[in-house]
This record gives structure tokens, sequence and C-alpha cells, in this order.
């Protein structure tokens, strides 16, 4: 790929702050876009995100907002439109990962996923809607999960938010066609990210295995991303399509 595919677009990333998000924002400055890096409250980590996009001549604009409130949403947006006055791409990257067995788990627990990596991608997308509309070639990318897919124990709040992920990316896909948006949803796994000492790797990560050897890195997934937001892509909608060293074959 060239380091313009996507010059003169606008794109809004969630969760942008570290691993993932971080890697999408870049790859997406990389190729030309300028970017909203959202975070839900470190704003260092945002502006940390924004330098870097900043030092590689790129545009950002920093923005601490919780995903799951729909006011904090719609001003985000309006950041956005005032900063960069478009929005072309919006990926859906904010989402909580916990584990707790289900027979321990209460109903705020539960909800506290869902509201944010459920609920958060609905409240961006509605948000969004109009300017992607006015776009002429929005693109969503909606960040799933691999446990989504073959489940996983002590995960049923995660599961059931991202396999929803998946669900919400096909619905849209036939809703928006005609307003000539894409929709696509990114299914990293096995990706090695930093982790705090508090939270260690997910147990479900130890019962799979990559064909590759190798696991993933936060850029191979953003590769993805990057490929579906650029001209290339627009026949491509209403896929899940899966980064994950071939740790999922869907057999």
């Amino acid at each position: 790929m060239t380091s313009e595919e996507l010059t003169g677009k606008v794109a809004i990333v969630t969760g942008a702050g570290r691993n993932i998000g971080r890697a999408i924002a870049l790859a997406l400055a990389d190729a030309g876009a300028a970017i909203l890096v959202n975070v839900r409250s470190n704003r260092a980590e945002a502006e940390n995100v924004a330098d870097e996009i900043a030092a590689g001549e790129g545009q950002a604009l920093a923005h601490v907002g919780d995903v799951a409130d729909e006011k904090a949403v719609r001003a985000m947006v309006d950041a956005a439109l005032a900063q960069f006055g478009r929005i072309d791409v919006l990926v859906n990257n904010a989402a909580l990962r916990r584990e707790k067995p289900f027979a321990e788990m209460d109903y705020a627990e539960w909800r506290a996923i869902l509201d944010v990596t459920l609920d958060g991608a609905f409240h961006c997308t509605k948000a969004c809607l109009p300017a992607l509309c006015a776009s002429g070639a929005g693109t969503i990318v909606n960040i799933g999960g691999l446990s989504a897919h073959t489940g996983a124990a002590s995960r049923a709040h995660v599961v059931t938010a991202k396999a929803g992920i998946v669900g919400f990316t096909r619905a849209l896909a036939h809703d928006l066609a005609g307003g000539g948006i894409t929709v696509n949803c990114v299914v990293p796994g096995l990706i090695g990210t930093p982790r705090p000492k508090d939270r260690p790797e997910p147990a479900h990560h130890l019962v799979h295995n990559t064909i590759t050897g190798e696991r993933g890195r936060p850029e191979d997934v953003a590769a993805v991303v990057r490929f579906l937001c650029t001209p290339a892509a627009r026949y491509i909608t209403g896929q899940a399509i899966h980064a994950n060293g071939g740790a999922y074959l869907g057999v």
C-alpha cells in the first residue's frame, strides 16, 4: 500500500489509547487519514497517540469520552466535525474484556461489558451516520473477538457482546449499503499485547494455538482494518474477517 490511500479522509477510532486501537489509529494515519483518538478516561494515552501521529506529519485530535454514554459520543462526533469537517471512517474498537464464572457474575458486571462493547458501537454508529452518509464512501469497521466464535469459560458477558458485534455488522451492512457505507468486522485472536500485572493473559488463550506457530501483533490487526478502509475494499461488506494465525478455521 501507498501512504496516501486515505488522504483527505477522517477516521474516529474508539479505544485508541493502546494496543490494537493505537495500532489502528497509527495505521490509518499512515494511510493519510486525520484521526480522532478516543479513550475512555486516560487523556495521557490519547495525547501520546496523537503526538505519534503528529510526529509523522499526520493530523490527530485526542478526545476523552465514554462510548457507553450517548451524550459523550455525540460530543465526540461534534469535536471531530468541528476539527476536521467530515467523518469517513468509524472503527468501533472500544471494549471491556473481563473474566468471571457465570455463576458468580451479577447483572451489573454483565451490563458493564455490553454497555461499552455493544451499546457503545450502537451509539457511535448512530452519531456518525449522517457524516458517513455524506462521505459518499463511508466505512465502519467493528472489532470482534475470537471467543465470540469459539466460546470461552468465564466470559459469558464478553462472548455475548462480541457475538452481538458480528450480528450488528451483518445487519448494518444490509441497512447502510444504499448509503454507500461498507460495514465489516475484524476478529483478532491470540494477539500479543502488554497486560497489567493484575490482569494475566485470558484463560481461553491457553486452549488455542495458531497454525503459524506465532502470536500476532496489534499491527497485524491494524493492517486488515486499514485495507477495509481503502477504496480497494469497497466491494467487501458484511464480513467477519479473522486475523489470528489460523487459530480459528471454522471447523
